[in-house]
């Protein structure tokens, strides 16, 4: 009897050193050396991704640039094209959905799949992964780690066991098997703090997490511990959802020298609202909270938001909260990054009357002209004085 007959079978595809991967592979030269996306060795930016052979030097994404030149003056630092990993992705999902339309993407470069009804059509759900994994390689000239299993948790931790290049099964039958060896942090949601306390009771393993009782977990975790209760026996519900819903937009740049000038931070937050408000717009959404994010120069990090009364995607109401929320914080150092978000999303236009209701849909009459030109000319064909 086939073991799978009960289950749903979902695959996590996460692909290896994604943004460094695509650098070597388009530039052969890269090849087999510590390569390192995120931009130059002296910047102030943040590693987006390193390759395999940087890695060996302790390089990971979110470390700092400076610090990853530390690490390995020898490093090739490049800086991150958007664009071009963005059309490599779409690429890769087309080959995704040529087996399934159940798919979920997480980043630009993972995916959980369900191929659950896509047996009867493709075969078996190993041989479905595997035909991805060779295509991906084939056709893209790039590796991907591919898991198995019968839901997201399982799929998603099987894809990181064997990285690079790894394809890890988890069978109905042997998920403890598969989950009692592996330490505690493994498990979604058990950050540093959350694996200390489970140390601190002699939990270092999913096999001793999975001994503890329910009540004792939601005692000392509240909420988290009925995920961890559940987890430590490789149950998770959550379906693939092939239409996710964007839950926030919004936009950061990291100055390359400390930045106090209140005039140069609110021209930056102009030049944020706007790019948030385009995309706000192409996906036909506006949103009630602005979030502003402000980082200081020992990698102090704040946030500040606030609700409006009706949903926006105008920018220049995003730019006028996001300044009154800076003036708020009387900063006493300057920054070294600034960042604008857009959340509690809704595509429902709310059709609000009000006293300023004239003024406000010529705000959005003249959105929708700028948008219609850069749509025609270009995203640089027009812009406002302040940002020349």
């Amino acid at each position: 009897m086939d073991v799978w007959a009960n289950y749903r079978k979902i695959l996590h595809v996460d692909m290896d050193a994604f943004y460094a991967s695509v650098e070597q592979r388009d530039d052969p030269s890269l090849m087999g050396k510590p390569v390192v996306v995120g931009g130059r060795s002296n910047s102030r930016g943040v590693v987006s991704a390193a390759s395999y052979e940087a890695r060996k030097y302790g390089i990971r994404s979110a470390m700092p640039v400076a610090e990853a030149a530390r690490r390995c003056p020898s490093a090739v630092f490049l800086p991150v094209n958007g664009q071009k990993y963005r059309e490599v992705s779409w690429q890769i999902r087309q080959i995704f959905l040529t087996y399934t339309p159940m798919v979920e993407p997480l980043s630009l470069d993972e995916a959980f799949l369900d191929v659950t009804g896509s047996t009867s059509l493709f075969g078996p759900a190993d041989l479905i992964a595997l035909t991805i994994k060779q295509r991906i390689q084939q056709e893209l000239n790039l590796t991907a780690s591919v898991g198995l299993g019968c839901n997201k948790f399982l799929a998603k931790l099987a894809s990181d066991l064997k990285k690079p290049d790894g394809f890890v099964v988890v069978h109905p039958n042997r998920i403890q098997e598969f989950l009692d060896p592996l330490t505690v942090e493994r498990i979604w949601g058990v950050g540093e703090k959350t694996a200390e306390q489970l140390h601190n009771h002699n939990v270092k393993t999913v096999r001793d997490l999975r001994s503890l009782e329910l009540k004792f977990l939601t005692k000392l975790f509240g909420s988290l511990g009925s995920q961890l209760y559940q987890l430590a026996q490789g149950i998770d519900d959550r379906p693939v959802e092939s239409d996710r819903v964007v839950k926030s937009i919004g936009r950061e740049t990291t100055f390359e020298t400390d930045i106090a000038d209140p005039d140069v931070l609110e021209t930056t937050l102009l030049k944020l609202a706007v790019h948030v408000g385009r995309s706000l717009r192409k996906e036909a959404l506006r949103g009630k909270t602005v979030t502003l994010k402000v980082r200081y120069a020992d990698f102090r990090t704040l946030t500040r938001s606030r609700t409006l009364l009706r949903a926006t995607d105008l920018d220049d109401v995003i730019y006028q909260e996001a300044c009154s929320l800076l003036r708020e914080l009387s900063l006493k150092q300057p920054l070294r990054l600034i960042g604008v978000t857009l959340s509690n999303l809704t595509d429902q236009i709310q059709n609000q009357l009000s006293l300023f209701e004239g003024p406000q849909v010529e705000k959005e009459n003249l959105t929708k002209v700028l948008d219609s030109v850069k749509e025609k000319y270009g995203e640089k064909s027009i812009t406002r004085a302040r940002l020349l």
